[in-house]
């Protein structure tokens, strides 16, 4: 039996330079995709996969992330008294109950694996827990985490999400040394972050999704220094490989948009705004005049 992974770690410290001048005074995580900000779509996705704690790992100047999930009173009095029902269930969806969400400060930019080891605090000694990237927004159905919550309800482990990418963007990510391949699921024997070109050991990409054994978190405690100076993730996983512990990777269904740059958050939406009920008629019209006079012009 697996214990249940109720608890998810969101590393949302990072500055958002991509975007200069949008982040200079917002959080890049509330960025809207459509009328959601990213980080909506992490928690939903995180919600459907039965998480019931959210610790987000902040820096500074991040108070407008946290004021996003408080309460809006003054707001859901006035939708109230107007009697737009359908905008004020909206609203209660952004809403955190007390308790199920806390902040950690990550004081010093030293890696995605440092930034997931300051909340060591909140995970118990013996509990799994997930990571969720904001960056990393997947339309699939159901939804990436709950995929990857079913998986480990059969495989125990670790596990991470995993994509084909093509052999020279592999140098991107971090990438699965595969010891079996069982289709959807893979076992891993190894994992390398940013193998220089033409030196990845498969096309499996890790992106940002984590379930993650306890252990993981131990390995993090050496605070060591991996690629490019910095404490990661991906050599903590490697380190409960090597110690004989089963870390798998799952091949999701369903697109995966890096929303990190600004070509992925525009493609993102495309994407979300097509899939939208009562915008995707006017918006592909759109589209396709945008193409069509394009084409004409060339």
């Amino acid at each position: 039996m697996t214990r249940k992974v109720t608890k998810a770690i969101f590393p949302v410290a990072g500055l958002g330079t991509r975007f200069l001048p949008a982040t200079k005074s917002i959080p890049k995580e509330i960025m809207t995709l459509v009328d959601r900000p990213l980080i909506q779509y992490a928690i939903d996705e995180a919600r459907a996969a039965g998480i019931t704690e959210f610790i987000f790992v902040t820096s500074r100047g991040k108070g407008a992330l946290e004021d996003y999930f408080d309460h809006a009173h003054e707001l859901e009095s006035s939708l109230r008294k107007s009697g737009k029902t359908e905008l004020l269930e909206t609203l209660r969806t952004t809403n955190m109950e007390s308790g199920a969400i806390a902040y950690i400060r990550q004081h010093k930019a030293l890696g995605l694996g440092h930034a997931v080891w300051c909340a060591r605090r909140l995970v118990a000694d013996d509990e799994p827990f997930a990571v969720v990237l904001t960056d990393d927004v997947i339309m699939g159905d159901p939804p990436c985490l709950q995929q990857m919550i079913e998986a480990y309800g059969e495989t125990g482990g670790s596990m991470v999400a995993t994509m084909e990418v093509a052999p020279e963007k592999a140098q991107a990510y971090g990438v699965l040394d595969v010891a079996e391949d069982m289709g959807a699921i893979v076992r891993a024997r190894g994992m390398v972050e940013k193998p220089p070109l033409g030196t990845a050991p498969s096309n499996l990409a890790v992106i940002g999704r984590y379930i993650l054994a306890p252990t993981v978190m131990q390995n993090l405690n050496k605070l060591k220094a991996g690629s490019g100076g910095e404490i990661q993730l991906t050599d903590a996983i490697a380190d409960d490989i090597a110690a004989g512990r089963d870390v798998y990777g799952l091949r999701f269904r369903g697109q995966r948009f890096d929303c990190g740059s600004k070509a992925g958050f525009l493609q993102a939406t495309v994407a979300f705004g097509l899939d939208r009920d009562e915008l995707k008629e006017e918006f592909a019209e759109y589209l396709h005049d945008v193409m069509s006079m394009r084409r004409a012009a060339e």
